[in-house]
């Protein structure tokens, strides 16, 4: 996520050249800057690439290409748009054995924000007579709405248990079973998490925020589906037509953000200190092995496993929900865990790099891990079909679940886009809707919205987004992640 507030990089002078690749791809020669180590690529339509060369992000893709250690190309998926230091939808791979660096733009100020799709039993015919009232419930349980915390709290002790264990450590409290951390990513646990590196005021500000649903982008929306493209991986992912399912968006909460920040106030200088000169202040940067490096993904790897119990309470609370409503437990409701995905988050993973297997850091800021079929991370159920990617768009239009490809793993490190990505940014998106009520035009569409505030939904609208669809076609095209089931909100909640 791109920080609030913080002022876009100044161009070049020198236009920046963009080569068209193919019909999905395009190039940023290395040559175009003195100073780039790789090429940068974007994957986009020329539709797409309309809004990207109106925006910064670009220049922040050839920006990423000065990291040290940085391998193959400085990546961007088709949803980018400009962020903090790295674009969101930026994807970078360092490799720590050629002075390898980890930044925290890379990861951006929310932590593990991912996403969770949990599917039902139940058929939109079944629900639709009580969908005002299912939707408002929700509303009512789940917490939203920038710093509000939640029923849930947690001592620091507590707090770093969470940290460190992940959503196990919640299966002793009765809010996990065993299948929900065979569905998470990593099984909900990032190693190496050290929680002596999370600062008081990171624990203050998450003492009471897992479980709470946040602000901005973040919902919990009831959809059905819509089409399915693929039969058998929709089948491998117990989705069909008509069905209900529950999509969560969420991440870190404050924790989270406050461990970027710290991160990036104690990287201040670093930079200098190891002879790294950078574009942009934003890029701030340490080698993966220094001390500062070490302390910054100790803390990372600490936030990331925070927000995967985070959506896992956020789901617990939805399945509690569903009961008081349907009058069912949420077993007999069929509400199984799909699958739980991180798309803000820098990984330690071996991928082939001329012709050899390296150990690199992958960071993926708003970028979604895509791991194809038969690759060992994919849990079980889905490896003959890939890794469940579920990319959601905006709240009037649609979302969509996608699995890897092997595409991914030959040109993007196993990555594909994280959702529709923003065409209008926040201001202009209130601007734009004087006199408008956006929750009856989400109604017009039959879509029931909930959100703690009026500006809530309008920063939100339909319209300040990318259209899904193109972005997914993208993705779909260049054999990084595969078309399954297309969602339709019908129940929307936001802070």
């Amino acid at each position: 996520m791109g920080r609030s507030g913080s002022s876009k990089p100044v161009r070049s002078q020198t236009p920046l050249t963009l080569e068209r690749v193919n019909d999905y791809l395009w190039r940023i020669p290395r040559e175009s800057r003195p100073g780039m180590k790789v090429d940068g690529l974007i994957y986009a339509s020329d539709a797409l690439m309309e809004h990207i060369r109106d925006d910064s992000a670009a220049e922040q893709v050839a920006n990423v290409a000065f990291l040290p250690g940085i391998q193959v190309a400085s990546l961007a998926m088709p949803d980018i748009h400009w962020g903090y230091g790295f674009t969101i939808g930026g994807v970078c791979a360092t490799d720590p054995e050629q002075d390898g660096v980890i930044s925290p733009g890379g990861v951006g100020y929310d932590i593990n924000c991912g996403v969770r799709l949990v599917r039902t039993s139940l058929m939109y015919d079944d629900i639709q007579p009580q969908l005002e009232q299912l939707t408002e419930a929700l509303f009512q349980s789940v917490p939203t709405g920038m710093g509000r915390g939640g029923r849930f709290r947690f001592n620091n002790s507590e707090l770093k248990q969470l940290m460190g264990e992940g959503p196990r450590a919640l299966m002793e409290r009765g809010l996990a079973v065993e299948e929900d951390i065979e569905l998470t990513e990593a099984r909900g646990c990032i190693e190496g998490a050290d929680p002596s590196f999370v600062s008081d005021r990171a624990l203050e500000r998450g003492r009471s925020q897992c479980g709470t649903l946040g602000s901005g982008n973040h919902f919990l929306e009831v959809q059905v589906v819509a089409e399915v493209a693929d039969e058998p991986a929709a089948r491998a992912l117990g989705l069909e037509e008509g069905q209900i399912c529950v999509m969560i968006h969420s991440g870190s909460r404050g924790l989270g953000y406050q461990v970027c920040d710290d991160a990036l106030k104690e990287l201040r200088g670093v930079p200098e200190k190891y002879g790294i000169h950078l574009p942009d202040r934003q890029l701030a940067c340490a080698p993966v092995n220094s001390p500062e490096g070490t302390s910054y993904l100790g803390a990372m790897r600490a936030a990331a496993n925070y927000a995967f119990c985070n959506r896992q309470l956020l789901m617990w609370q939805a399945r509690e929900t569903f009961e008081k409503v349907f009058g069912s437990t949420w077993q007999e409701l069929g509400m199984h865990l799909v699958y739980d995905v991180a798309h803000n988050i820098a990984k330690f993973e071996e991928h082939h790099i001329d012709q050899m297997k390296r150990g690199v850091w992958v960071h993926r800021k708003g970028a979604t891990r895509a791991f194809p079929p038969g690759h060992p991370e994919v849990p079980e159920k889905y490896r003959e079909v890939g890794q469940p990617v579920m990319i959601p768009g905006d709240m009037g239009r649609a979302s969509w679940v996608l699995v890897g490809q092997q595409g991914s793993m030959e040109h993007t490190f196993g990555t594909t886009c994280h959702g529709a990505g923003r065409q209008m940014s926040r201001s202009r998106a209130v601007r734009e809707s004087k006199g408008r009520k956006i929750d009856q035009e989400l109604a017009a569409r039959g879509v029931i919205a909930r959100a703690r505030s009026w500006r809530g939904l309008v920063e939100e609208q339909p319209d300040a987004y990318k259209d899904v669809n193109l972005v997914v076609d993208v993705v779909h095209r260049a054999g990084l992640s595969k078309k399954v089931a297309r969602m339709r909100p019908v129940g929307v909640i936001k802070g």
